[in-house]
Formats: C-alpha cells, sequence, structure tokens
C-alpha cells in the first residue's frame, strides 16, 4: 500500500517529468535550437531516420537507462523508469494534439530563454526526488556522482557534444544558440538545485542559550551543537549553539531569539550540502 510520502514523491516526478516535456515540445522544438539533450539529439536523429522525435527519445532513453541503473543504483533506476517512458508519451500526445505547432514567440532567441527557465524547474524537480527525465540528464547523474561535478556543469559538458550536432542540420545562428543555451541552462538548473537545497548555519552566543536550545529541540524538532568558547578580549568562557535548519525554520529561530534575547549575537552562514563521513 502507497504511503502518503510515495504518492508524494510520485506526484511530483509526474510534475517534473510532464514540465521537461512541455518545455521541449513548446520551446525547443519549433525553434530548431539543441539545447544539449537527449531530446535535442533525438531532434537532430529525426532529420536522418523516419521516425518521430518522442520515438527515438524513447529509445536511446531505454539504452541510457540500463547504463544508469548499473551504474547509479536502483532506486535512481527505478524511478528514472518511470520518467523515461513518460516523457516521450507525453511528448507523442503533444504531437498528436498539436501536429502542426509553431513556436509562440517566433523568434529562436526568446524559444531557448523560455525553454532554459521551463525545463530548469521540472530538472530541479526531478533532481531533489534522485530521478531524471532520462537521456543526457542520467550521463550528467553519474558525472557527478563519480567525478564530484556540480549537475549544472556537468550536463552543460555531456550536451555540448549534442549542441555541436545541430551544424549537420542547421545553419549557423542555430548552432550558436543551441551551444549558448546548453552552457547557461546548466548555469540556470544549478542554481535551481542549489536553490532547493540551501539550508542555514546559525550560531547564537546568549545569555538565554538554553532557551534556545530548548526551542530548536522541542519547538523545531531539529538538532543543534553545543561548543565551549572563550572570548578573545576579555577571557570569558561561553557556550554557542549551532544548527542547521531550513528556510521556514531560520525565520521562527531568528523570530525567537530576537524575542528572547535581543541581545544575542547570531551569525548566519549558507550551507548547500551536508554529508555523514562513513567510518573507516
Amino acid at each position: 500500500m502507497f504511503s502518503r510520502k510515495n504518492i508524494q514523491e510520485f506526484f511530483m516526478i509526474t510534475l517534473g517529468t510532464a514540465i521537461v516535456a512541455a518545455a521541449v515540445f513548446f520551446f525547443m522544438l519549433p525553434s530548431h535550437v539543441s539545447v544539449g539533450s537527449g531530446a535535442a539529439l533525438a531532434m537532430v536523429l529525426s532529420n536522418f531516420i523516419p521516425l518521430s522525435v518522442s520515438t527515438i527519445t524513447l529509445l536511446m532513453n531505454i539504452f541510457l537507462l540500463i547504463i544508469g541503473f548499473l551504474l547509479i543504483g536502483p532506486e535512481f533506476g527505478v524511478k528514472t523508469v518511470y520518467c523515461s517512458i513518460l516523457m516521450p508519451l507525453i511528448m507523442g500526445l503533444f504531437e498528436i494534439v498539436f501536429p502542426s505547432f509553431q513556436s509562440l514567440t517566433q523568434d529562436p532567441l526568446l524559444d531557448v530563454v523560455c525553454y532554459i527557465l521551463v525545463v530548469g524547474v521540472g530538472l530541479a524537480i526531478l533532481f531533489s526526488r534522485n530521478a531524471s527525465s532520462g537521456g543526457l540528464d542520467i550521463v550528467a547523474k553519474i558525472m557527478n556522482k563519480y567525478l564530484r561535478m556540480d549537475l549544472g556543469k556537468a550536463m552543460s559538458l555531456s550536451g555540448i557534444v549534442v549542441a555541436l550536432s545541430s551544424a549537420l542540420c542547421y545553419d549557423t545562428k542555430i548552432v550558436v544558440l543551441s551551444i549558448l543555451g546548453t552552457y547557461f541552462g546548466g548555469q540556470v538548473v544549478d542554481q535551481f538545485i542549489f536553490g532547493l537545497n540551501i539550508k542555514r548555519r546559525v550560531c547564537v552566543i546568549s545569555e538565554k542559550l538554553e532557551e534556545i536550545v530548548a526551542f530548536v529541540l522541542h519547538d523545531l524538532h531539529s538538532g543543534a551543537t553545543l561548543n565551549e568558547i572563550i572570548g578573545a578580549y576579555d577571557h570569558t568562557p561561553r557556550r554557542e549553539m549551532i544548527a542547521i535548519v531550513d528556510k521556514q525554520e531560520y525565520r521562527l529561530l531568528m523570530d525567537f531569539v530576537k524575542k528572547t534575547d535581543p541581545k544575542a549575537f547570531v551569525t548566519v552562514y549558507s550551507v548547500s550540502e551536508m554529508r555523514y563521513l562513513p567510518k573507516k
């Protein structure tokens, strides 16, 4: 039986996949700009292979899915099986409903900008759920895991070859837009993912530290660390609390600190990633 958490994750993965498929169909395909992705490569190949873009995308996804399943793990593979099948199906549905769809903007540059923004949202949702829409996203995820490369940079690097392949079919303007779109698209996706994962490291020194620690533990249901520190000026021993909180918890914590001890000394740092190092 599916839990509420599983249903929510299933919904978010479906939503992310639908957003990516819409970005490809409504913005990338009409402009012919091959912004580095599996669907972009499928668009180029469709000029040489008598198959639809959605069909070629499905075939490529199956091939890359096998590689991703072996190198990344079963959880990533199972989720991406669903995404890799769903995305070409949604694109195929768009092809049936809008058989002669033309560009909304009538400008390849504007199409690229819209594609980057829309697809960035979809990919960020998928990567936050440890999933992928398939295609070159799987390659980027593999590079992220084994080369410790940012997902945005990995997508740019793996997609640049696809962008260059547009030279086989389209003019110089389209090739240049494809390369620029691939690079900036990777940067935008990286920023979207960074924004989803951002947390704050809050350090507090206060005369009412016990009350603040209790609030973090029992009201925010978060963890905290206490450090013994010594002031350099008067050598007075004090205690400092360190807590990692998300955006909503940060707002609640700051409100409580201001109300409890307006004279508290607080420093805040942005944290984008946390890891537990395995014991040797």
